[in-house]
């Protein structure tokens, strides 16, 4: 193999690494988020249903004054 060939071989297993690890960094960030949007989701449902006991308190009070 001549020296070019081997370089760019070498360039091109040093490129494939860095990708390995930015699939590796993305995967870890993607389920990261997957829990974030879970957890987010989570907060909003407890949220509309606290929204919806002060409107029904509200109306209910509306109703008796």
């Amino acid at each position: 193999m001549s020296d070019a060939a081997a370089e760019r071989l070498g360039q091109l297993e040093a490129a494939v690494r860095r990708a390995v690890e930015a699939l590796t960094r993305l995967r870890e960030d993607n389920e990261r988020l997957r829990r974030d949007v879970a957890r987010l989701t989570a907060e909003r449902q407890s949220m509309v249903a606290q929204i919806d006991g002060i409107l029904k308190d509200i109306a209910r009070l509306e109703l008796d004054g």
